[in-house]
C-alpha cells in the first residue's frame, strides 16, 4: 500500500484554509470569528501557550455559523478538485491511505471523489468545531495508522510536503518529499 498527507500533496494547497477563505468569501460575517482565531493563533505560535489541538478548537469556532456544512463541503470540491495533484491521478492504488491533519469532514469528500477509502484525519465535530481527540500530524500519524488497524511493514511508499511527517516515512519502505508536481527522494534534499 502506499500512504499520503493530502494538504500540498495530494491537494496542491492546504484544504483547511482554502475551505474557511472560500466561507469567508460566501460569508463574510464569518469575520466576526476572527478575535478568537487570531487568539488561538498568537497562544500557539506567539507564547506557546497551547498545542495545535488547542490551537485548532480556536480557528474552527466559525463552524457553528454555518447551515448546512455537509453541503458545503460537497460545492466546496466541486470547484476545487482542480487542485489535485496530476501525479497522485497516476500513481492512484485501490489500497492508497491518506493521513492527515486536516478535517475528516473536509477530506474524506475529496478522497471519495478520487476513489480513496482508507482515510485518517483530525477529527472535527463540523457543526461545533470542537476538536476532538489529538491532531493528526507528526508523531501521531502512525499512532492512529496503527489504531486503524494498519500495520507499518504493509507500506511501500510514503508521499508527504513536510519533514514533519518523519514519523511516518521511516516506516516505508520508500519515502518521497512532495514539492508541487515534484517527487524528490526523502531527506535528498538536505
Amino acid at each position: 500500500m502506499n500512504v499520503y498527507d493530502f494538504d500540498k500533496t495530494i491537494y496542491r494547497n492546504d484544504s483547511t484554509v482554502d475551505f474557511y477563505l472560500w466561507q469567508l468569501a460566501r460569508h463574510p460575517l464569518l469575520i466576526r470569528f476572527r478575535p478568537k482565531q487570531l487568539l488561538g493563533f498568537f497562544l500557539y505560535y506567539g507564547i506557546h501557550a497551547i498545542n495545535k489541538t488547542e490551537m485548532k478548537n480556536y480557528f474552527y469556532c466559525y463552524l457553528k455559523a454555518l447551515k448546512d456544512v455537509d453541503s458545503d463541503v460537497v460545492s466546496f470540491w466541486d470547484s476545487h478538485m482542480k487542485g489535485i495533484n496530476k501525479w497522485y491521478l497516476e500513481k492512484h492504488r485501490d489500497d492508497d491511505v491518506v493521513i492527515s491533519a486536516s478535517a475528516t469532514f473536509l477530506v474524506k469528500e475529496a478522497c471519495s471523489r478520487l476513489g480513496i477509502k482508507n482515510v485518517i484525519c483530525s477529527e472535527v465535530d463540523p457543526y461545533s468545531g470542537e476538536v476532538m481527540g489529538e491532531n493528526c500530524n507528526g508523531a501521531q500519524k502512525p499512532i492512529r495508522f496503527r489504531e486503524e488497524g494498519f500495520r507499518a511493514e504493509d507500506i511501500e511508499e510514503f508521499y508527504s510536503d513536510s519533514y514533519g511527517d518523519t514519523p511516518m516515512a521511516l516506516l516505508a519502505e520508500k519515502s518521497f518529499l512532495v514539492k508541487g508536481e515534484k517527487l524528490i527522494d526523502w531527506g535528498s534534499d538536505k
